[in-house]
């Protein structure tokens, strides 16, 4: 029984594999395509030799044949035969689908069949008629009509195979039967020649198949080559986290422009643009919380950009743009347009973050001849309108570039300075209003340059950040600061600032708790002021230093409390004895409505935490008594004093405590600047 189930079985697949060679590779498109392109080839030339062939015999036997054999149905064969023809021809070259050719192969079939049957059934009825000669030529035509066609047919071996069971057994059967010895020898030929030709078919066929999919292997293999090629580029050029284009594809872009600028003589604009308050999500939300800020930044940036408007991801929160054919009218109408986009909040987790953007631009050729000096250009555009326009668009200006001669000289200058002896300290009270009394003096850096002159702090203390000299002034003016302080009441302390670059450097903070130790002056009397700014950069570098400072007993403020997105998150996550309410909230805060409301939220949230609340930046009596009004009362500064000279800290302590009341201006030195870095 067991063998019986495996003989059946070998059957059934032997019929299947049978069958198999006379399907079409429908389940292979290309295949398809490939035999049909093929075809195309062959097709005419198979009927071309048929039309001859069967022309030939018709003509061999038209005096002893009957008409409908030598006339009728070779007239009605070969009229077929011509149609088809045409056909292909007209066919030859067009681009079809697979399902097109699919159909042209199923018609092929059916018209080897039905021409085979045809033609081999009228030749062989045109066999007995004639001659010897005449009767040979029956036998020569069927035979060499036949292997013509299936060479031509090759390449469809399902066709191929057809004609071949189609013609060949009738042919050999028909001139065996003859009897004939020639006849014979021809039909035992046939046969012979018949196995020889389905072995070089099906190994031709094979090849043919190979060969394809060889191809489209070969194919595959380009097109995933140009895939990782397509894939590279990409990464090379695209920002991953915005889908803009990322830092090197901006510069690329920026060369291309330009030459193209240069050789039409057009202007184009180059934009840097910066998130405002973007480190500060970072800060309190982590850097996930960034990134997602990033990714729907990049997409409100990617609807303003266009065949005029290139915008790349340059570097964290900055960006750039290169605005094509643009002037100045352009430029504000592009900052416009950036602004709507990103005046909506942010989605940031389950909270909401409202980001703001400033722009620096430099148009060519005014700005630049070169993509370095434009973007370096752009770049002091956007620091310059940080500083005075936060959120706001600030084109480069021949201003800008006085500025930048004037700023080149000065760093020479700079650079060379002996701190020592240039550097001096100013210092401004801040005045407990209730009691009237001062409390402390906030320690504000001045530069004398012999060469120079007067130079303001809002003019070297950037020099210093950027010549990383920094560090080196900070500790020349400490030491100052605090041999001021030592000669004041022990009730007086001292404010002194601290950059970004100080809480950034391990062995700066270590020299400040080095010169604190041996300064004399006790630790409780000292409070540095470290700024929003200060703590962007790093905050958890800058949040170790300060705990190391904290540890000493001196004393931390938060300086421009109120200005930026993060200021609350550092309340409770630094050991802060005091927050200074920043300037921009008092200019109008004796007629505002927003102003008030604020400064008062702040009040209380120092109360309840029991942290010190000082505001400064207090111009007039007006504010002043506005101030008082709203439960503050620790004030600092014009109303109450300018900053003066160390020599007159000891007199103004006690002008103050000596009246009993506020002087509106006290007659002190004179000092134009207003409060700067240190």
């Amino acid at each position: 029984m067991g063998m019986d189930r495996t003989t059946d079985r070998n059957k059934g697949n032997g019929i299947r594999a049978v069958v198999s060679l006379f399907a079409l590779p429908v389940d292979d498109p290309e295949l398809v395509l490939s035999q049909q392109a093929a075809l195309s080839r062959q097709i005419p030339l198979l009927y071309t030799i048929l039309i001859a062939n069967a022309t030939s015999l018709a003509i061999t036997h038209a005096r002893t044949a009957p008409a409908l054999l030598t006339w009728d149905i070779p007239a009605l064969l070969l009229i077929i035969c011509a149609i088809r023809l045409v056909s292909w021809l007209r066919a030859r070259g067009q681009e079809i689908t697979a399902e097109q050719a699919i159909v042209q192969l199923r018609r092929t079939m059916l018209g080897v069949g039905v021409l085979g049957i045809a033609f081999t059934a009228w030749a062989l009825f045109m066999f007995p008629y004639g001659d010897p000669y005449a009767q040979c030529h029956v036998a020569f035509y069927t035979a060499i009509t036949v292997i013509t066609c299936i060479f031509c047919l090759m390449h469809l071996r399902a066709a191929a195979l057809l004609l071949i069971v189609i013609v060949i057994p009738p042919y050999v059967v028909f001139f065996l039967l003859t009897g004939r010895p020639v006849l014979v020898a021809m039909a035992a030929n046939m046969a012979l020649v018949t196995f020889g030709m389905i072995f070089v078919l099906l190994r031709n066929y094979r090849d043919f198949a190979a060969l394809i999919v060889s191809r489209r292997e070969l194919l595959h293999r380009q097109q995933e080559t140009q895939r990782l090629s397509d894939e590279n580029a990409v990464l090379a050029n695209v920002d991953s986290l915005t889908n803009l284009p990322n830092r090197r594809c901006f510069f690329n872009e920026l060369q291309a422009v330009l030459k193209r600028a240069q050789h039409a003589g057009s202007s184009f604009a180059v934009a840097m643009l910066d998130l405002d308050r973007f480190k500060a999500v970072n800060d309190v939300h982590g850097h996930t919380a960034g990134d997602r800020l990033l990714t729907q930044v990049g997409i409100r940036l990617n609807r303003i950009a266009g065949v005029d408007i290139f915008i790349a991801r340059l570097d964290g929160d900055e960006f750039g743009a290169i605005l094509t054919g643009a002037d100045e009218a352009m430029v504000f109408s592009f900052g416009a347009r950036i602004k709507a986009q990103l005046q909506d909040p942010f989605v940031v987790g389950d909270r909401l973050a409202t980001i703001s953007c400033s722009t620096g631009v430099a148009i060519y050729p005014q700005a630049g001849a070169s993509a370095e000096e434009l973007f370096e250009r752009a770049d002091y555009a956007l620091c310059h309108g940080k500083q005075t326009r936060r959120g706001e668009i600030m084109v480069f200006s021949d201003e800008h570039e006085t500025v930048i001669r004037q700023s080149g000289i000065i760093e020479q200058v700079f650079r060379a300075a002996d701190f020592e002896s240039e550097m001096r300290l100013a210092f401004q009270p801040v005045v407990d209003v209730a009691n009237t009394r001062v409390v402390a003096f906030e320690a504000l850096a001045r530069w004398t340059s012999p060469e120079l002159g007067e130079i303001g702090p809002g003019v070297f203390i950037p020099i210093a950040e950027r010549t990383r000299a920094i560090n080196r002034l900070t500790l020349t003016l400490l030491r100052k600061a605090l041999a001021a302080a030592l000669n004041w009441p022990a009730s007086v302390g001292i404010c002194f600032n601290l950059s970004a670059h100080d809480l950034g450097a391990a062995d700066t903070v270590a020299a400040i708790r080095g010169i604190v130790a041996g300064s004399g002056v006790a630790p409780g009397r000292i409070e540095f002021e470290v700024t929003e700014t200060a703590l962007l950069s790093d905050f958890e570098q800058a949040a170790a230093m300060i705990d190391t400072l904290h540890a000493m007993g001196v004393r931390i403020a938060l300086d421009d409390f109120g200005t930026g997105f993060a200021s609350l998150g550092y309340v409770h996550r630094l050991p802060l004895d005091k927050i200074k309410i920043d300037r921009s909230f008092v200019t109008d805060v004796d007629v505002g409505r927003i102003s008030p409301t604020i400064i008062k939220s702040i009040v209380a949230l120092c109360r309840n935490l029991d942290i010190v609340c000082v505001v400064e930046g207090v111009e007039t009596a007006s504010q002043l008594r506005a101030l008082v009004n709203l439960g503050c009362t620790f004030i600092q500064g014009f109303v109450l004093s300018r900053p003066v000279e160390a020599d007159a800290v000891t007199r103004l302590i006690d002008q103050i405590a000596a009246t009993g009341n506020i002087p509106a201006r006290p007659t002190l030195v004179q000092q134009s600047s207003l409060t700067a870095s240190h």
